[in-house]
């Protein structure tokens, strides 16, 4: 559901300029400089504020408090002006708030050109089916998920992939080609994904990336960040120099680790860890 059908608009935009800035509460700050017609305040479940919007001159604008607390100052917009409150579940309006920021990244940014095999995407889906067996709605986070492959790949065995990356022409493509869903994409620094989202039963990092030694530490982050957030954690490189550093971070972590050598793929997904909390 998109953010303004939520709280019954036909339009909103919102202050905070990327999903990524959702977290920094002086992202929020210009909405504070706004003189309001009118207003609608969001809750959660919880009757937690997850969002204000304001009618002005130049139509509905709105700020998210969906990963920090508003500013009491916000409230004080609401005085003298008419205000609805609406409510909706907080990961509906996460949804939300990825679908409409991944809608204005498609529509402003170039997508990067195609770079995936045709074949790739079955083969993450049967080596994952391999591991977990097909499944049924299961949240899997795919991290690092570039133009999509792997989140098209968890989809088709049932899963629902929750994806995110840090390079906005990459995911650009994936939402073109529809690899990607906009309301289960995230332009996001990895290292940080804890802040954007919430535990979750599986996790799994498609051809993380080319680990040298001068950027090991990035990846180790990426790495701990998706094991805090999951349960049974699946992640492929290309080399088994890689997959052995990656092992040894899981270990760090407290996982169980199961290590192969993927024969589908003697490129991509050549090497498999698939890490289990202990």
């Amino acid at each position: 559901m998109k953010a303004a059908e939520i709280l019954e608009l036909d339009s909103l935009n919102f202050v905070e300029g990327s999903f990524a800035d959702l977290t920094e509460p002086e992202s929020a700050w210009p909405i504070l400089a706004c003189r309001p017609e009118e207003g609608r305040l969001l809750v959660d479940e919880n009757e937690e504020l997850l969002a204000v919007a304001f009618r002005t001159e130049e139509g509905w604008i709105a700020a998210s408090y969906l990963f920090h607390p508003p500013e009491s100052e916000v409230i004080d917009l609401f005085d003298e002006i008419d205000a609805e409150i609406y409510q909706e579940r907080r990961e509906v309006w996460a949804a939300a708030m990825r679908e409409y920021y991944s809608t204005e990244l498609l529509r402003t940014v170039g997508p990067a050109m195609e770079d995936i095999p045709p074949d790739r995407q079955e083969k993450i889906a049967d080596l994952v089916g391999e591991v977990w067996g097909i499944k049924d709605g299961e949240v899997c986070l795919d991290c690092c998920c570039g133009s999509g492959v792997g989140a098209a790949a968890l989809r088709s065995i049932g899963m629902q992939p929750l994806a995110y990356d840090h390079d906005p022409s990459l995911l650009a493509l994936g939402l073109e080609e529809k690899r990607l869903l906009p309301g289960e994409t995230a332009c996001i620094d990895a290292t940080a994904a804890t802040a954007y989202f919430s535990p979750a039963p599986y996790g799994a990092a498609f051809m993380m990336g080319t680990i040298r030694s001068f950027e090991a530490g990035i990846w180790e982050a990426i790495t701990f960040e998706l094991l805090d957030l999951t349960d049974e954690t699946l992640i492929t490189v290309a080399t088994e120099e890689e997959i052995d550093l990656v092992a040894e971070w899981c270990r760090e972590a407290g996982r169980t680790t199961e290590v192969r050598e993927n024969a589908r793929d003697p490129i991509y997904d050549r090497w498999v860890c698939l890490a289990r909390r202990a």
